[in-house]
């Protein structure tokens, strides 16, 4: 019940069935928070994605996702959830979904501050029963160079100070 007198439904989830999984680099900027609001340490492995510039498709470049087998007690996590604060095209959070889903995880919870509207409904379309995307603000649409208008550019290169390299 909330501290208003508001019902939900709440679900036990125990940290060893969860992971967070940062797309590097920007999504390490959402990391420490998200960690210092679960109440308890989750395993974190990093996605190394990037967009490429002619087609703005996305390229794996690391993956540090356990290797596990079917059946096997330390394979995937439960519930993954995938950091990166924008979702501009939805290349890269569908390809972090596809990559997860390959892995065996059950659910998906994908955190974001911004999106662009087609961005968030080809990620929202990518695995609709096994995919939360929760978003702080949508943007209407991307450039054509695929970042978002009006936006705030590439959060890897403002956090790493790249800005232009």
């Amino acid at each position: 019940m909330s501290p208003l007198g508001y019902e939900y439904t709440t679900e036990d989830v125990y940290p060893s069935k969860i992971s967070l999984v940062p797309i590097l680099r920007s999504g390490l900027s959402m990391l420490e928070a998200l960690q210092a609001l679960l109440p308890s340490s989750v395993s974190v492995h990093h996605l190394g994605m990037y967009r490429e510039k002619s087609t703005l498709q996305p390229v794996e470049y690391y993956n540090n996702l356990p290797y596990h087998s079917q059946g096997d007690e330390t394979g995937a996590s439960e519930l993954a959830i995938i950091v990166d604060p924008i979702i501009a095209t939805g290349s890269t959070v569908c390809a972090a979904i596809d990559t997860l889903r390959d892995w065996g995880v059950s659910r998906i919870l994908s955190i974001s501050i911004l999106a662009s509207e087609g961005g968030l409904r080809r990620a929202a379309e990518a695995w609709p029963e096994g995919v939360e995307l929760w978003v702080g603000g949508v943007d209407a649409g991307t450039d054509e160079r695929g970042m978002i208008r009006p936006g705030l550019g590439d959060i890897g290169d403002r956090l790493f100070l790249t800005l232009g390299k």
